[in-house]
């Protein structure tokens, strides 16, 4: 394999962009059938008519990271996604949830409060190959008044490529044609 594989630069961009994350999409790992990439880029989604369960965040409180692992010794390099997600107020519907979630592998979508030139939002995928699974987190009271309850969440994975972008979508995110999948859960 050359070891020249570099094809562009990359100069300044003039745009701003903000942080964070607006909604969550959880799939089940064993419900999708198929999610190639191509470039960096999921263009095609096959989940059949299994649904997408979207979890809307409080702004400033979802993140996500793609920890690049690599080592000389070894020639070998691998990639860590992890996002992180706050959910206020403690209920048991929630530890219900939580419950499955932490017993189900799952693949993970982040809309991004970042947008492209034409408004829509950026969105990620993580875990397309392995998956994520809920490996840390906390359910908390506060203790002042004015300090949150409720939980953080840590979901991660591991993948021999970074994550990967969706393709734009249309109206609505997932409606892109290459895309067959049921609902949007979102209560």
């Amino acid at each position: 394999m050359a070891c020249g594989l570099l094809t562009k630069g990359r100069g300044l961009d003039c745009n701003r962009i903000s942080g964070g994350i607006k909604y969550v999409y959880f799939a089940v790992y064993d419900q999708v059938t198929s999610i190639p990439q191509t470039s960096g880029e999921i263009t095609d989604i096959e989940m059949g008519t299994d649904v997408l369960y979207r979890y809307t965040m409080p702004m400033g409180v979802a993140s996500l990271t793609d920890t690049i692992v690599g080592s000389r010794e070894n020639g070998t390099i691998y990639y860590t996604p992890t996002l992180s997600v706050i959910l206020n107020r403690l209920t048991k519907e929630d530890q219900n949830q939580i419950k499955l979630l932490g017993a189900t592998r799952t693949i993970c979508f982040a809309q991004l409060n970042q947008q492209l030139t034409n408004g829509h939002d950026v969105i990620v995928g993580m875990g397309m190959v392995n998956g994520m699974e809920l490996n840390a987190g906390t359910m908390d009271s506060g203790a002042a008044w004015g300090d949150r309850n409720g939980y953080t969440l840590t979901l991660d994975g591991m993948e021999a490529l970074p994550f990967a972008m969706v393709a734009d979508y249309t109206t609505d995110p997932f409606d892109n044609a290459g895309f067959t999948m049921g609902t949007i859960v979102t209560s």
